[in-house]
């Protein structure tokens, strides 16, 4: 039912897209109209969060004929999808480097919704431009401040503090500059179902945004968690995101390729940590659809002095200009 929903996404934000399911529900024939936009609405499938959608929808917003305004519904925070969160701290600053930034890009989380019923409420707006820049992100810098947010619903909110001092138990050990917002929602923006968890991001000198996540089990599934663990373990997750290092976070990877891909016949370079399958399988991706090859260069961590192995992604932009982009 998510990628029915996804579907029906999908096709809300083109015009004349031509989508065909056969009754077994094992085939699907698409044909891609012309990305419209404008302001909409969508409710998600609870089945996954709502990062699966945003993720798609961060790739396709700026090449859209007009800004993209829409209010996804559903879950914002699950163990399975990036949430909403950290695509707010970690997209939103990789598209301003390419070029896409201005009053109208934003991320706002109105609820929260945790699984496995929902309730959350988001909006995403972006603005579109015609061409994107090239970008040389190679030094991703020193990491200069954590900064994170514990939230709770419906659960006491003295949980949230207790995943901060965790957290923060672990993490000042290695730098003063540590702040953790709490966030406890009540009432209708607490969404449907009980839950708790937190997100962790590192930013450097440079600009470089690394995230880490966790949130607990849904109600009725799993194991109780205990928020102390929970803080602990993301506060870990957080440091071995910093390990692999890179310019950009596993999460974002394939959406900054994606934006190198597309940008003007200029050369980009990217600095990544150890690629993930994900990653690897859109590569195969780009390759088929835009017959670009991207050159890979392995740094050892004895070049860099820092964390894991690195990858130097360099490649030619295929000079994509977005001509729906409608004249003033």
């Amino acid at each position: 039912d998510f990628e029915a929903s996804f579907i029906r996404l999908i096709d809300k934000v083109t015009n004349g897209s031509r989508i065909e399911i056969n009754q077994t529900g094992t085939s699907l024939y698409y044909q891609p109209g012309l990305l419209y936009g404008g302001s909409l609405e969508h409710d998600c499938s609870p089945s996954r969060g709502i990062g699966y959608y945003l993720e798609s929808l961060l790739c396709l917003a700026p090449f859209m004929k007009h800004p993209l305004k829409i209010v996804l519904r559903g879950v914002t925070n699950d163990q399975v999808d990036p949430s909403v969160d950290v695509l707010k701290a970690t997209a939103l600053p990789l598209l301003k480097k390419f070029g896409i930034d201005g009053e109208s890009l934003e991320i706002k989380i109105n609820r929260r919704g945790m699984p496995p019923k929902g309730g959350g409420e988001i909006l995403f707006a972006c603005p579109v431009r015609k061409v994107l820049q090239p970008v040389q992100f190679t030094d991703p810098g020193k990491i200069k401040r954590i900064r994170g947010t514990a939230y709770s619903v419906r659960v006491s909110p003295q949980m949230a503090n207790r995943m901060v001092e965790s957290a923060r138990g672990i993490l000042n050990k290695f730098l003063p500059d540590v702040y953790i917002y709490t966030d406890h929602m009540k009432g209708v923006n607490s969404g449907k179902s009980p839950g708790f968890g937190m997100c962790l991001t590192a930013e450097t000198i440079n600009g470089t945004v690394l995230s880490a996540e966790l949130a607990s089990n849904p109600q009725g599934q799993g194991a109780a968690v205990l928020p102390e663990e929970l803080g602990q373990n993301c506060a870990k997750l957080l440091l071995e995101e910093i390990y692999r290092g890179g310019c950009v976070d596993s999460t974002n990877q394939s959406l900054a390729l994606l934006l190198m891909t597309l940008g003007q016949r200029d050369v980009s370079k990217v600095l990544l940590g150890p690629l993930s399958p994900y990653t690897i399988e859109f590569l195969r991706h780009l390759r088929s659809f835009f017959q670009i090859m991207f050159k890979i260069e392995t740094k050892t961590a004895e070049e860099e002095h820092t964390g894991g192995e690195k990858v130097l992604m360099t490649c030619v932009g295929i000079g994509f200009c977005n001509l729906s982009k409608t004249m003033r």
